[in-house]
């Protein structure tokens, strides 16, 4: 019964408490990020956190057997009841996450056990764990791993080794506000150090021999409410000397920040709201590398364009934009969260304070953990800080593996199969410092220098006087922490453990740099409570003259903050309850400062190879102060930390980063758009081309008429009979040819689809005013052709002829294509291109015999070169096997099931679709939980439910229809700003690809309603985090949908003058 005794005191401490806990308002935040210390919260929680629920159950006994009219009695009674029924949901809530991660863990143990099934009969022995363990998780052999490089003459050996080369890297980081000089750091919470991060190691890079130009593309903001600067839209980068290497110039050369448009042209908004907009600034960003690969290859390239050697994203957002862009370019990817959104969300989840679709509405945490595991499934290189973020955050996504990425990379260094399998490698990389500004405090700390007439003492920095008026005693060692009054940089923690040392208070002050503010008012309201905190505790602990909170800095100043505290034998403390790496602690060091640090993520790391402090449980406040008191109070042990951190801090540079950093690059396959364009290709000279028929838009209309409006009944007789007379024909010679069925004409096939493909009668997209994209899902085929009626009744109406283009959208087949063509009396050359399974296959129309691909004949001419560009990490066969095993499953599941659920359909797969006909969707899984299932076994593919749920299509994981029209602006110059995109209200679970970017949406009011709404409502978060619904590019018609509600508005999106 002790524990009763504790805990109703605690109930009583609640009652005295103000305000109670039955007036307190309900918050969808949590209680933390909130910020505010409120006594009652404190003490619900000890009685939660401490106490089994029996006890609570007699407390709750004990208050109603002793009921009395008195109001304090009975709210009592009814707080004992309500905390009770806190902690039985606390306790089920820790239940069902337990259950969580067992069925987590069950899943990676069978994922694993799948997808070392097929290996396990070739490399058993090389496989054990003698052999594996010699392999690291980032893929590197630990015998004779190479040392870092630190010496001139190694340097010398890498420039020797890279100056020939001339590389073009582009670098993504989309959020917060980013310019070269007086970074406005700590102004918000986008605006911290992955902008310092991003912008040095773009300047470095800009810096390093066969480095010929560095681009760091970004969002433009040219709102009212930020500095005009951030609205340019290039601002180069000064490039730093201190390597002293000499490296040919060019007009473009160096490291420039691009700043792309997208989203919302005025307002700056936080990246949460971000996600809808990634699409638009994914084709921005494509036209941007596009047109600066022409220029330089004009100058370093002998006229042929010179890609990116790789696309490295930063953050979820980015990872998503690279992940795209990689795809469409066809070039590598690297990959570095910074921060990781399951390692948020399952920190959020944990304090039980907020339930999962609270935390996905504040943060859309699910839309940014897809994002992540997109970038996961592209990325060749994840770059990370630490070895715990590898094995404690990453290791939380179904996409890696520690275990399967050892067997996969064993198998590589093995020259053996993986089965169609594929892990990113992990790369441990600490982030650079710029140390070349930076001058430690020498000589003896308490002492002033003296000045004479040749070196008169430099005046003190501004700061420093900003600073040292809120102290009595400016001269005693100072604390110093820098970093945003966020609730989890621990920042009240810190100042409660100085404040209750009172040896400590005495010894020391303590400095707090938490941003820019004008006022308290103004910060957000979650920064705004955790500085009132302080400012409390300030006032409980009677703190004034010994803890300085300036309110301004700017960031030239911070070098200035450093110097000051190590003037004054100070010590740096990050108190953060986790720190993904800690890059303030390799600054402190730099100057001089020994640190105290959180145990929790990057500082270990760094721990381990500066040696220059202590770390400590964040959470422990007495161990924090007794860790500053310690290093203060010890003079040799300062000295001993600070001269550890200056001997070994070059193992941060910039330019180790930038050396590891080039050679992880050049590991790399190079790969980049390939294929040997014809100047002839892009003349805008009306030729005679077979796609010009189209431009007769009265003759597509007369046809369609005849087909769709009904006709003479002999009409549609003929029209059956030749279809019937045709359609088995024509489906097996087109099936074989899509597979690749072609014997030995195979290489004849490619060498003429090279040449036709670069002739001049393909690349007439480029001449298009618009292209008007049907992409409709239609609940039938024959919808499909219906919406084209439509679209060029919509169209046909002053047209100049060759302006305008049609492409054909869909998950169709190309023999289900023209089947339905002969049966509509339409030519293939009415459309410019053709894409089909789902974006897995691109064909051309060709009405010369000497262009057929085929053994039949039929008047299409695929495109090969597409092939290859999506060929990245396609499972082929190891992906159709897993497939089948999948579905075997799903069938013996259901095996009350009068005919089988899901099977195979080999007639309709090709060489990179594998297709599985699906009887009654209903009983099989949502696409999220294929999804989830093929990363846990390393396939990348793209698998998408179409066509109303009666097909499964699993595609490379770079296709999908929204990325072969980038393709086709890439390859034929087709610009996507002149595409205009038709769909209906619903589609295949690839549907939301199509919305979005710049290319303008035309929803079809009442086309596809009946589509499955399971099909896309079973997806991990909302539509409206993927899609911009208000954005002047998507417009909707009315219900009727008649060729007029479509002409409107294409009229309101400014295709056609009103």
């Amino acid at each position: 019964m002790a524990g009763n005794d504790w805990i109703n005191s605690y109930l009583e401490a609640i009652l005295d408490a103000d305000p109670g806990l039955n007036d307190q308002k309900k918050s969808s935040l949590l209680l933390r990020e909130r910020g505010r210390f409120n006594p009652t919260r404190y003490f619900v929680e000890e009685v939660i956190t401490g106490f089994d629920e029996t006890d609570l159950y007699r407390s709750w006994v004990k208050a109603s057997s002793t009921r009395s009219p008195q109001e304090r009695n009975t709210r009592l009674e009814n707080m004992c009841w309500r905390i009770w029924n806190l902690a039985r949901a606390k306790k089920q809530i820790e239940g069902e996450e337990a259950q969580r991660r067992a069925k987590r863990r069950l899943e990676r143990e069978q994922g694993r056990r799948e997808a070392t099934a097929d290996m396990s009969e070739d490399l058993s022995e090389g496989e054990k764990g003698d052999i594996v363990s010699d392999i690291s998780v980032h893929g590197d052999s630990t015998r004779g791993r190479m040392p870092r490089i630190s010496s001139v003459d190694v340097m010398d050996a890498f420039a020797n080794q890279f100056k020939e080369k001339k590389l073009y890297i582009v670098l993504i980081s989309l959020h917060g506000l980013i310019r070269g000089e007086n970074m406005e750091l700590g102004r918000d919470s986008d605006t911290g150090g992955q902008v310092k991060y991003v912008v040095e190691l773009a300047r470095a890079l800009g810096s390093m021999p066969g480095v010929y130009r560095v681009d760091l593309l970004t969002r433009q903001v040219s709102a009212p409410e930020v500095d005009w600067s951030y609205g340019e839209p290039t601002e180069m980068l000064t490039l730093g000397s201190s390597e002293g290497y000499t490296e040919e110039t060019g007009e473009s050369s160096g490291a420039y920040i691009v700043r792309i448009p997208f989203g919302p042209r005025d307002k700056y908004i936080q990246k949460e709201l971000l996600w809808p907009h990634i699409s638009e600034f994914v084709d921005g960003a494509l036209n941007h590398i596009v047109q600066m690969s022409k220029v330089l290859g004009e100058q370093i390239g002998s006229g042929q364009p010179v890609w990116p050697v790789a696309i490295h994203g930063h953050y979820a957002d980015a990872g998503d934009s690279a992940a795209l862009l990689s795809g469409a370019l066809n070039v590598p990817m690297l990959f570095t969260g910074h921060s990781l959104g399951k390692d948020k969300l399952e920190q959020l989840m944990k304090q039980g304070r907020t339930s999962r679709e609270e935390v996905n509405a504040t943060y859309k945490i699910m839309r940014r953990i897809e994002g992540e595991e997109l970038a996961l499934d592209v990325s060749e290189i994840v770059i990370t800080s630490t070895r715990q973020e590898i094995e404690e955050q990453w290791s939380l996504y179904h996409g890696f593996d520690v275990k399967l990425e050892r067997k996969l990379r064993a198998r590589i260094k093995r020259n053996v199969s993986c089965y169609g399998r594929f892990m990113p490698r992990m790369v441990v990389m600490p982030p650079g410092m710029e140390f070349h500004h930076i001058v430690p405090q020498d000589g003896d700390m308490d002492g002033e220098a003296e000045g004479n007439e040749d070196n008169p003492v430099s005046p003190d920095p501004p700061i420093w006087s900003e600073i040292m008026r809120f102290f009595t005693n400016p001269r005693k060692p100072m604390i110093l922490a820098l970093a945003r009054p966020d609730p989890k940089k621990n920042l009240i923690t810190l100042v409660k453990a100085f404040g209750e040392c009172r040896p400590l208070r005495e010894l020391a002050n303590l400095t707090l740099i938490m941003g820019n503010r004008e006022g308290i008012d103004e910060m957000s309201n979650t920064n705004s409570s955790v500085l009132v905190s302080i400012l409390k505790l300030i006032d409980k602990y009677d703190l004034y003259g010994q803890v300085a909170y300036p309110k301004h800095h700017k960031q030239s100043d911070v070098p200035d903050i450093y110097r000051l505290a190590a003037k004054t034998k100070g010590v740096f403390i990050n108190p953060a309850f986790i720190e993904p790496f800690g890059l303030t602690l390799i600054e402190a060091a730099a100057h001089g400062l020994p640190m105290v640090a959180t145990k929790n993520g990057g500082p270990v790391d760094i721990h381990r190879v500066l040696d220059n402090g202590l770390l400590v449980d964040p959470h422990d406040q007495q161990g924090i102060s007794a860790a500053l008191l310690k290093l203060v109070a010890d003079k040799q042990l300062w000295a001993k930390c600070r001269q550890h951190g200056l001997k070994n801090i070059h193992l941060f540079s910039w330019p180790e980063h930038c050396k590891t950093y080039l050679s992880r690059i050049a590991s790399c396959r190079t790969r980049h758009p390939q294929w040997q364009r014809s100047d002839d290709g892009f003349d805008n000279s009306d030729s005679d081309s077979p796609g010009d028929s189209l431009r007769d838009i009265q003759d597509i209309s007369l046809n369609l008429k005849l087909s769709m409006d009904g006709g003479s009944g002999s009409l549609d007789n003929a029209l059956d009979s030749e279809e019937n007379a045709v359609r088995g024909k024509i489906e097996k010679a087109v099936l074989n040819f899509s597979k690749g069925i072609v014997g030995d004409t195979q290489k004849t096939s490619s060498e003429r689809a090279d040449h036709n493909l670069n002739s001049t009668k393909f690349p007439a997209l480029r001449r298009r005013k618009h292209i008007f994209v049907i992409a409709v899902d239609s609940d039938s085929v024959t919808d499909i052709f219906e919406t084209v009626q439509k679209v060029v009744d919509a169209v046909v109406k002053d047209r100049a002829p060759g302006s305008i283009g049609f492409i054909l959208s869909t998950s169709l087949t190309i023999s289900e294509i023209y089947s339905l063509l002969v049966s509509k009396r339409l030519s293939a050359t009415d459309f410019d291109a053709f894409v089909c399974n789902s974006g897995s296959d691109l064909y051309y129309p060709s009405s010369n015999s000497d262009d057929m691909l085929s053994l039949s004949g039929l008047p299409f001419v695929v495109d090969l070169d597409y092939h290859s560009h999506i060929e990245y990490r396609w499972g082929g066969e190891g992906l159709r096997k897993t497939l089948v095993r999948w579905a075997a499953s799903i069938n013996d599941a259901n095996r009350e099931s009068e005919e089988q659920i899901i099977s195979q359909d080999e007639q309709r797969s090709t060489t990179h679709c594998h297709v599985f006909k699906v009887t009654n969707s209903s009983l099989i899984p949502p696409i999220k939980e294929l999804r989830k299932s093929m990363r846990i076994q390393a396939l990348r593919c793209h698998v998408i439910y179409c066509q109303n749920g009666t097909k499964l299509h699993a595609i490379p994981v770079l296709a999908s229809r929204a990325q072969a029209l980038r393709y086709l602006y890439i390859r034929w110059g087709a610009e996507l700003s002149n595409m205009v995109v038709f769909v209906g209200e619903n589609g295949d679970t690839d549907y939301e690809g199509l919305l979005g970017g710049v290319h303008k949406t035309v929803i079809l009011k009442g086309v596809c309603s009946s589509a499955q709404s399971q099909l896309n409502s079973d997806r991990n978060y909302p539509l409206e985090d993927a899609v911009p619904f208000g954005s002047p590019n998507i417009v909707h018609t009315t219900e009727e949908c008649s060729s007029k509600d479509i002409r409107d508005s294409l009229t309101k999106l400014g295709v056609f003058k009103s």
